[in-house]
């Protein structure tokens, strides 16, 4: 490849503020993305073979999510990447792509089964339209199938362009254009009514005690972002949540921010599941209550 390549640093778990950025990259020939060594052969392994796949339909591979945003914890968060391609991906690509996934899932790295990510098309990727939002993508622990990706990837858009790790490929900022606050608090606002507010009368999904974290941690991160208009790390805006709000949520927010721990799969106590439904229902009538008016 003819462009310069430098090699980028992502923080590591002491240290908060977002990792350096910018510049044409390539992890082949720098393979230091993150500050964790055996994530990072996962990473190359994983772009050499998805470009070995792809080849010229290839555009670049981002890291987002924890990793990006300066809260990864190797304890309990898992891996997201972006692939960008040029154009729609046939379904033999796609196949070939499934393949590789499934793979890499029963290879020897702790990590494999830690990989969340989506492969969107160039043209799709510029700006959130949930009419041409249907692209593969491949859940933690799961396999890859195509799916609708929801209003959440407006605020996965904005913590791409914002705080995005280039593994391969052009700079963000030239794939995806800036997001607005109200566009921010917009699409938080219809991601809690079409999935969390459910919850506050089917508890399923909170019955767990890592998801139940983190629901806990995500309501604080929605509430963080209809109060200020941008995105931070869960822990940050949970932190920020327990001061703002005061005591009424503190204990909640303080277990959530501690994690689950080794019995992540446990049920929790019905007392619990019923105070994380409370603080569901308390962040959806905030996001009731919101309009561009008032922010």
């Amino acid at each position: 490849m003819g462009d310069e390549v430098r090699p980028v640093i992502v923080n590591g778990p002491d240290d908060p503020s977002p990792p350096p950025s910018r510049g044409v990259l390539d992890i082949a020939t720098s393979p230091q993305p993150t500050s964790y060594p055996d994530i990072n052969t996962l990473l190359l392994e994983l772009v050499s073979s998805v470009r070995t796949i792809l080849r010229n339909r290839f555009i670049g591979m981002y890291l987002h999510g924890s990793l990006a945003i300066g809260d990864f914890r190797p304890d309990r968060s898992d891996i997201d990447f972006l692939v960008v391609t040029d154009g729609e991906l046939s379904d033999g690509l796609v196949a070939a792509l499934y393949e590789i996934h499934a793979r890499i899932a029963a290879g020897d790295s702790p990590w494999a089964k830690e990989l969340e990510g989506s492969y969107i098309p160039r043209d799709a990727l510029r700006r959130y339209d949930p009419a041409n939002a249907r692209h593969p993508h491949i859940e933690q622990g799961g396999s890859l199938r195509v799916e609708q990706h929801d209003s959440d990837w407006v605020v996965q858009r904005h913590v791409l362009r914002e705080h995005g790790v280039t593994l391969a490929g052009p700079p963000l900022h030239s794939l995806i254009d800036p997001i607005g606050p109200d566009a921010l608090r917009r699409a938080l606002v219809e991601l809690t009514r079409s999935w969390w507010a459910p919850m506050v009368n089917d508890p399923t999904r909170l019955l767990r005690r890592g998801y139940q974290a983190y629901a806990v941690l995500t309501m604080g991160r929605i509430l963080y972002t209809l109060e200020h208009g941008t995105v931070v790390s869960k822990p940050v805006a949970a932190r920020w949540a327990r001061q703002a709000l005061g005591q009424r949520w503190s204990a909640l927010i303080d277990r959530a921010l501690a994690g689950p721990g080794d019995d992540d799969g446990d049920a929790l106590d019905d007392e619990a599941v019923k105070e994380t439904q409370r603080f569901i229902q308390y962040a959806s009538e905030q996001c009731r209550r919101w309009s561009p008016n008032r922010a």
